[in-house]
Protein backbone atom coordinates (compact mmCIF):
# COMPACT_ATOMS: atom_id res chain seq x y z
CA UNK A 1 0.00 0.00 0.00
CA UNK A 2 2.90 2.36 0.70
CA UNK A 3 4.10 2.03 -2.88
CA UNK A 4 0.59 2.83 -4.18
CA UNK A 5 0.41 5.88 -1.89
CA UNK A 6 3.82 7.10 -3.10
CA UNK A 7 2.73 6.67 -6.70
CA UNK A 8 -0.53 8.53 -6.00
CA UNK A 9 1.48 11.34 -4.41
CA UNK A 10 3.70 11.60 -7.53
CA UNK A 11 0.57 11.67 -9.71
CA UNK A 12 -1.05 14.41 -7.64
CA UNK A 13 2.18 16.41 -7.74
CA UNK A 14 2.11 16.21 -11.54
CA UNK A 15 -1.58 17.16 -11.67
CA UNK A 16 -1.61 19.88 -9.00
CA UNK A 17 1.92 21.21 -9.29
CA UNK A 18 2.47 20.42 -5.63
CA UNK A 19 1.14 17.80 -3.25
CA UNK A 20 0.75 17.80 0.50
CA UNK A 21 -0.06 14.87 2.74
CA UNK A 22 -3.59 16.30 3.12
CA UNK A 23 -4.06 16.12 -0.67
CA UNK A 24 -3.13 12.44 -0.68
CA UNK A 25 -5.40 11.69 2.31
CA UNK A 26 -8.34 13.54 0.71
CA UNK A 27 -7.90 11.64 -2.55
CA UNK A 28 -7.62 8.32 -0.72
CA UNK A 29 -10.86 9.15 1.14
CA UNK A 30 -12.58 9.95 -2.19
CA UNK A 31 -11.36 6.70 -3.71
CA UNK A 32 -12.49 4.78 -0.63
CA UNK A 33 -15.97 6.26 -1.02
CA UNK A 34 -16.08 5.05 -4.62
CA UNK A 35 -14.99 1.58 -3.58
CA UNK A 36 -17.59 1.36 -0.78
CA UNK A 37 -20.34 2.57 -3.12
CA UNK A 38 -19.68 -0.40 -5.39
CA UNK A 39 -19.92 -2.94 -2.59
CA UNK A 40 -18.92 -6.61 -2.60
CA UNK A 41 -22.49 -7.88 -3.10
CA UNK A 42 -22.88 -5.85 -6.28
CA UNK A 43 -19.51 -6.97 -7.62
CA UNK A 44 -20.36 -10.59 -6.86
CA UNK A 45 -23.76 -10.33 -8.57
CA UNK A 46 -22.31 -8.68 -11.65
CA UNK A 47 -19.56 -11.28 -11.88
CA UNK A 48 -22.20 -14.03 -11.70
CA UNK A 49 -23.98 -12.50 -14.70
CA UNK A 50 -20.76 -12.10 -16.66
CA UNK A 51 -19.70 -15.66 -15.81
CA UNK A 52 -23.04 -16.94 -17.08
CA UNK A 53 -22.41 -15.21 -20.41
CA UNK A 54 -18.78 -16.34 -20.63
CA UNK A 55 -19.65 -19.62 -22.31
CA UNK A 56 -20.50 -20.04 -25.99
CA UNK A 57 -23.58 -22.20 -25.41
CA UNK A 58 -25.07 -19.96 -22.74
CA UNK A 59 -24.26 -16.80 -24.68
CA UNK A 60 -25.83 -18.23 -27.84
CA UNK A 61 -28.97 -19.16 -25.91
CA UNK A 62 -29.29 -15.64 -24.53
CA UNK A 63 -28.73 -14.07 -27.95
CA UNK A 64 -31.33 -16.35 -29.55
CA UNK A 65 -33.89 -15.66 -26.84
CA UNK A 66 -33.31 -11.90 -27.09
CA UNK A 67 -33.59 -12.02 -30.89
CA UNK A 68 -36.75 -14.12 -30.71
CA UNK A 69 -38.50 -11.60 -28.50
CA UNK A 70 -40.81 -14.34 -27.26
CA UNK A 71 -40.76 -17.61 -25.37
CA UNK A 72 -39.05 -20.52 -27.02
CA UNK A 73 -39.54 -24.16 -26.16
CA UNK A 74 -36.52 -26.09 -24.94
CA UNK A 75 -36.90 -28.28 -28.03
CA UNK A 76 -36.47 -25.18 -30.21
CA UNK A 77 -33.39 -24.16 -28.26
CA UNK A 78 -31.98 -27.68 -28.60
CA UNK A 79 -32.11 -27.22 -32.39
CA UNK A 80 -29.98 -24.07 -32.10
CA UNK A 81 -27.11 -25.33 -29.93
CA UNK A 82 -25.13 -28.50 -30.37
CA UNK A 83 -25.17 -29.86 -26.82
CA UNK A 84 -26.73 -32.79 -25.04
CA UNK A 85 -30.07 -32.45 -23.27
CA UNK A 86 -28.30 -32.40 -19.91
CA UNK A 87 -25.85 -29.78 -21.20
CA UNK A 88 -28.74 -27.64 -22.40
CA UNK A 89 -30.54 -28.05 -19.09
CA UNK A 90 -27.40 -27.08 -17.17
CA UNK A 91 -26.84 -24.02 -19.40
CA UNK A 92 -30.43 -22.84 -19.02
CA UNK A 93 -30.31 -23.36 -15.27
CA UNK A 94 -27.19 -21.16 -15.03
CA UNK A 95 -28.92 -18.47 -17.09
CA UNK A 96 -32.00 -18.59 -14.87
CA UNK A 97 -29.79 -18.35 -11.76
CA UNK A 98 -28.07 -15.28 -13.25
CA UNK A 99 -31.42 -13.63 -13.94
CA UNK A 100 -30.91 -13.63 -17.70
CA UNK A 101 -33.80 -15.92 -18.65
CA UNK A 102 -37.01 -17.13 -17.11
CA UNK A 103 -38.50 -20.56 -17.58
CA UNK A 104 -41.97 -21.99 -17.12
CA UNK A 105 -43.75 -25.26 -17.66
CA UNK A 106 -46.49 -25.23 -20.29
CA UNK A 107 -48.11 -28.64 -20.08
CA UNK A 108 -45.38 -31.10 -20.94
CA UNK A 109 -43.14 -28.42 -22.49
CA UNK A 110 -40.62 -26.09 -20.84
CA UNK A 111 -40.40 -22.60 -22.31
CA UNK A 112 -37.79 -19.91 -21.78
CA UNK A 113 -37.70 -16.18 -22.38
CA UNK A 114 -35.01 -13.50 -22.09
CA UNK A 115 -35.33 -11.08 -19.18
CA UNK A 116 -34.98 -7.32 -19.38
CA UNK A 117 -31.47 -7.74 -17.94
CA UNK A 118 -30.48 -9.96 -20.86
CA UNK A 119 -32.05 -7.61 -23.40
CA UNK A 120 -30.19 -4.65 -21.91
CA UNK A 121 -26.84 -6.46 -21.85
CA UNK A 122 -27.20 -7.67 -25.44
CA UNK A 123 -28.16 -4.17 -26.55
CA UNK A 124 -25.12 -2.67 -24.84
CA UNK A 125 -22.85 -5.34 -26.33
CA UNK A 126 -24.27 -4.72 -29.79
CA UNK A 127 -23.52 -1.03 -29.44
CA UNK A 128 -20.02 -1.51 -28.06
CA UNK A 129 -18.95 -4.12 -30.60
CA UNK A 130 -20.54 -2.41 -33.57
CA UNK A 131 -19.00 0.92 -32.61
CA UNK A 132 -22.22 2.81 -31.95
Amino acid sequence: MAQATERLQRYLEDELGECRDEDVERRLDELGTLERALGPAQVSGELDVLAALANETRYTLVRVLVAAGEELCVCELQAVVDVSESGLSHALSALVDAGLVTGRKDGRWKKYQATNRAITLVTVLDGSVNGE
